[in-house]
């Protein structure tokens, strides 16, 4: 595995990237993989979670074997089907989450997945890349102030999870502020067409993806087996509402991007509409000299002016016919409102 992608504190061999066994005051103290494979609970109230990188060799085996995880469940587990989705399989939880991808030269539309299998008394999640959520979650048991409980974990997972959206949001938000503050008579409309189209883009693959999200959160709400007790439920009935909110603020920057492109391209659109109206004006004046000058120019024999004895004005005058018909047909235009 690439070092700048596995942060395992405990050991480099094996598929843990962290375990923790909470104490039930929120705090807990780590282990390592061969410890997590033949784990109980010594007292009541304690809880296991293991971080898994699903991609290595013998997770799928520990599911099936040491957690008795259905085969179709592992295999959901470890494989690539991320869409978010949650269900409840007698005492257990399974579901599969995902958070906005904030690794270097990453999009916000590229999202990453969680996967996470709970009984109550081990929780044991996985992923493929780097994912920054469960580093909240750590973080915190470390300090001693995290979750006391599996339910709690779960709900400290999703919460941070759907809080990590909000500086996205926030950036793309704080994009489009800037470009309706912009004079788009000054600028080039090439680029912020092309960035307010890739705000668009992100603001639907967001969408897209944090959509079926909000009904796997409620499905958890709903689901969960008891030991995700009442107080569980309220903390992710109020991460299902932050999400919602979040999903309408997506909303808004989706229809404030729309507005922008349609005010750039309606710029564009009369910009070039003054352009041929101009272009038509000046051919329309120029049409009849054309004509005259045609005229005037065939090589055959009686043109006025010609030959032997050419007046000696006749150049002349017929600059000064074309010179009455420009003023002419500009005095016309005026009158009929075309300039």
């Amino acid at each position: 595995m690439d070092a700048l992608t596995r942060t395992d504190d405990i050991t480099a061999e094996g598929p843990l990237l962290f375990a923790r066994v909470l104490d039930g005051k929120g705090g807990g103290r780590p282990i390592s993989w061969n410890e997590v494979n033949v784990w109980k609970p010594a007292v009541p109230g304690e809880v296991l979670w293991a971080h898994l990188c699903r991609t290595e060799p013998g997770v799928l085996e520990f599911l099936e074997n040491d957690l008795d995880v259905p085969e179709p469940t592992a295999e959901l587990l470890t494989g690539d089907m991320t869409r978010p989705r949650a269900f409840r399989d007698g005492e257990v939880l399974v579901a599969t989450l995902r958070g906005i991808n904030f690794n270097p030269g990453a999009l916000p539309e590229d999202m990453v997945s969680m996967q996470l299998w709970c009984d109550g008394v081990r929780l044991i999640t996985l992923r493929r890349f780097k994912l920054q959520t469960p580093r909240d979650t750590l973080g915190e048991i470390d300090e001693g102030r995290g979750p006391t409980d599996a339910g709690a974990l779960v709900t400290s997972l999703t919460e941070h999870m759907v809080h990590r959206m909000n500086a996205a949001i926030v950036d793309m938000n704080d994009e489009l502020t800037k470009l309706e503050d912009l004079d788009f008579d000054e600028e080039d409309p090439d680029p912020l067409l092309r960035k307010i189209a890739t705000i668009r883009r992100n603001c639907l693959a967001l969408q897209r993806h944090m959509g079926p999200q909000h009904v796997a959160l409620e499905a958890i709400s709903r689901d969960a087996p008891e030991w995700f007790e009442g107080h569980d439920r309220r903390e992710i009935g109020e991460t299902i509402a932050l999400l919602r909110r979040f999903l309408d603020d997506i909303d808004v920057s989706k229809e404030s991007a729309v507005v922008l492109l349609d005010e750039l391209r309606g710029r564009s659109l009369a910009a070039s509409e003054r352009t041929n109206y101009l272009l038509t004006i000046v051919a329309a004046i120029f049409l009849p000299l054309s004509f005259l000058t045609g005229l005037l120019g065939i090589n055959v024999d009686g043109m006025p002016g010609a030959g032997e004895g050419l007046h000696p004005y006749a150049f002349w005058t017929v600059v000064g016919v074309c010179a009455a018909l420009i003023v002419l047909m500009l005095w016309l235009f005026r009158r009929w409102k075309w300039l």
